[in-house]
């Protein structure tokens, strides 16, 4: 399993439910990454999306505990014994965890590869990623694009856990 997040200085990821910053380089980078493959996320990160759709061209799957819960082209699944069910159909490469805040840290520890968009800003959060540089588990492995938008600066990291 991989996981893809763009995060802040303080490794924030997001406030009422949205991104803390949109910058299209790390949209294009989750897009490209992330289209033919199978993206896992809670029920908020799903709702966050625009119309409330699912992304297209990528298996969403949806972990949620209301049982009542269900959206077009989504899989919902209700605890972590259903949602290992549906992942055993597709090959561990082919696994993104997208978020939110919660699915990030418990699924931290069995991902192979983290794709982190660092941003080089602080801002105001209310959810956060696990910081990986405090992780013995996880190393960079590779810069793979920097960037700056706005003014923003960024750069896009492969984090390998060892």
């Amino acid at each position: 399993m991989k996981m893809i997040v763009a995060a802040d200085r303080n490794w924030g990821i997001g406030k009422n439910g949205d991104l803390l910053v949109h910058i299209p380089e790390d949209m294009e980078f989750f897009k490209n990454k992330t289209m033919g493959n199978v993206v896992v996320m809670g029920r908020k990160t799903f709702e966050s999306f625009p119309g409330k759709k699912a992304l297209p061209g990528r298996v969403n799957i949806v972990l949620t505990g209301n049982p009542d819960w269900a959206a077009e082209d989504a899989i919902a699944v209700h605890n972590m014994e259903e949602l290992h069910s549906v992942l055993a159909d597709y090959e561990d490469d082919r696994i993104y965890i997208i978020g939110g805040g919660q699915i990030y840290r418990d699924f931290a520890e069995q991902c192979s590869s983290i794709y982190v968009t660092h941003i080089d800003q602080s801002y105001e959060a209310d959810t956060w990623f696990p910081n990986l540089e405090e992780n013995p588990h996880f190393r960079r492995k590779e810069k793979l694009k920097e960037g700056n938008y706005k003014g923003i600066s960024f750069e896009i990291w492969e984090w390998i856990s060892d």
